[in-house]
């Protein structure tokens, strides 16, 4: 793979009118463009449904990058968006596929592009399978250059579903050319944990249970469902943030040191982690796994909803906006280490995090019953603040006893500027054919089976108690207790802010 010189491709966008594409890719595109990243010899063809003429659409192109980035020079991003085309399209047409492909066939003469395609589906799941399979049957997939299909969550709604989605793709691409995305996995942060785990000596040893005591991921979200209210009552937290984003998260912190950086090497240490995890029984995923759905609350002098007032959901809806939980990995590193792992909506903050705890030394010479002697804490902060806290105890300036310092890391305050964007990063690796970001059908098997179960005991037994929490708060108290069984505490991510940031 080489990605010295900036990639071609034609990419074709199915759902070029939507969100996703307005807020995310158009921008991300830019910014490759801008840095050099992509240069003349790329295209997009724009897919949807709605009417609209060529002009509109590039004008609709130049407002998303402009709303989204500052300092843009109207010179570049004019020339840059002479390379988008619109086709209004209906996914189930056959005739329409045809013109597409005399679309993208001229694109291919016009830019160079040496016939490397890039189907992106950001589209509901339910199309994946009929665009996928038209793709094929019209020969848009017969190119001398590569081709790739890009697939936005979620991947099925269940095992069997994602199954079954997986089967009708791979008719039509093979395993390596069928790009899950997982926008997680392109944040700093998050492609950092490997980094502080594998390249300093001080940590890797430690990284065992030996010396950990537990470790917890926290994603929390102050906003509610929003306009997604119909798509979220069918969903619901665990499979919306849990199965997909907190399982990556949870496999990056435990697994083994892979052999070498290679893609397949490091997805191989990602899956024996999922198989490695505790298969509960029913008894035990009840007491581990805890759920919760917001109600009423305040933030600031703002009134909330509850979720059963929001648009397009349930009035009687028992589906969860909280999940926390208790995960063990059964293998020799991590036997005895839990992995407390929540995520939630209308919470008190907005924060991703990784907490890792360190256990008491066993003698500590400085004990004071009078004085709480703090743990030692790795804090890895993935959003909205990127960079890195060790909590560590130091002698009180003139006096005895022990006070706790940090040291802070803050990404963005050291390079003066915003790291990139994760789109802009899984957009660029989809271009140059590094998958290593990229979720494996194995991954996403291996974690829809584990929180099918789950899901399995949540159906058959209806929350009673819904709404548990308050929205404004950081969750139901039965997840709190959850901690306190183990003699555990969530520690306070809103008071773990990076100064330096």
């Amino acid at each position: 793979m080489n990605t010295k010189q900036p990639p071609t491709s034609l990419i074709m966008l199915f759902g070029a009118t939507g969100d996703l594409a307005m807020r995310k890719l158009y921008p991300s595109l830019f910014r490759l463009y801008r840095k050099g990243k992509i240069n003349e010899h790329f295209a997009v063809i724009g897919v949807a449904r709605r009417p609209l003429t060529q002009e509109q659409y590039q004008a609709n192109i130049m407002d998303s990058v402009q709303s989204a980035l500052e300092n843009v020079k109207l010179d570049d991003l004019k020339r840059f968006a002479t390379h988008f085309y619109y086709h209004s399209h209906d996914v189930s047409d056959t005739e329409s596929y045809a013109d597409l492909k005399r679309i993208a066939e001229e694109m291919d003469k016009k830019y160079q592009l040496q016939g490397n395609r890039l189907f992106y589906m950001a589209m509901a799941p339910e199309f994946f399978g009929l665009i996928s399979n038209h793709l094929k049957s019209s020969g848009l997939t017969d190119t001398k250059g590569y081709k790739r299909v890009i697939i936005e969550k979620p991947f099925g709604h269940d095992f069997e579903s994602a199954q079954e989605l997986n089967n009708m793709i791979r008719n039509s691409f093979e395993e390596d050319e069928i790009y899950r995305i997982d926008h997680y996995l392109g944040k700093e942060m998050v492609q950092n944990i490997e980094v502080i785990r594998f390249s300093n000596a001080m940590f890797e040893p430690l990284w065992n249970n030996r010396y950990i005591s537990n470790i917890q991921i926290t994603s929390s979200e102050t906003l509610g469902v929003e306009e997604r209210g119909r798509y979220y009552d069918k969903s619901g937290a665990l499979k919306d943030m849990f199965q997909n984003h907190m399982m990556q998260i949870l496999a990056l912190l435990a697994m083994e040191p892979p052999i070498s950086l290679t893609t397949e090497e490091i997805r191989s240490e990602k899956v024996r982690v999922l198989r490695s995890l505790r298969a509960y029984s029913d008894e035990e995923l009840a007491e581990n796994f805890v759920r919760g759905q917001y109600g009423p609350g305040t933030a600031g002098s703002e009134s909330l909803p509850s979720y059963r007032e929001e648009p397009m959901v349930d009035e009687q809806s028992n589906t969860e906006t909280y999940v926390a939980g208790k995960l063990k990995i059964d293998n020799f590193r991590w036997a005895g280490v839990p992995f407390y792992i929540r995520t939630g909506k209308r919470m008190a903050t907005k924060s991703t995090k990784i907490v890792v705890q360190f256990k008491d030394i066993p003698m500590n010479l400085y004990y004071n019953p009078q004085e709480e002697l703090n743990p030692n804490l790795l804090v890895i902060h993935i959003q909205p603040d990127e960079g890195i806290t060790l909590h560590l105890n130091v002698k009180k300036s003139g006096k005895n006893g022990t006070t706790p310092i940090r040291l802070n890391y803050c990404n963005k305050s050291s390079d003066k500027m915003n790291t990139p964007e994760a789109y802009e990063k899984l957009l660029f690796d989809s271009m140059v054919g590094d998958t290593t970001n990229f979720t494996h059908w194995d991954e996403v098997a291996l974690s829809w089976k584990f929180v099918d179960a789950i899901a399995r005991i949540w159906k058959e037994n209806p929350e009673p108690d819904f709404p548990n929490y308050a929205s404004g708060s950081m969750g139901p108290a039965k997840a709190d207790e959850l901690l306190e069984k183990d003699g555990n505490m969530w520690w306070p991510i809103e008071d773990f802010e990076i100064e330096s940031c």
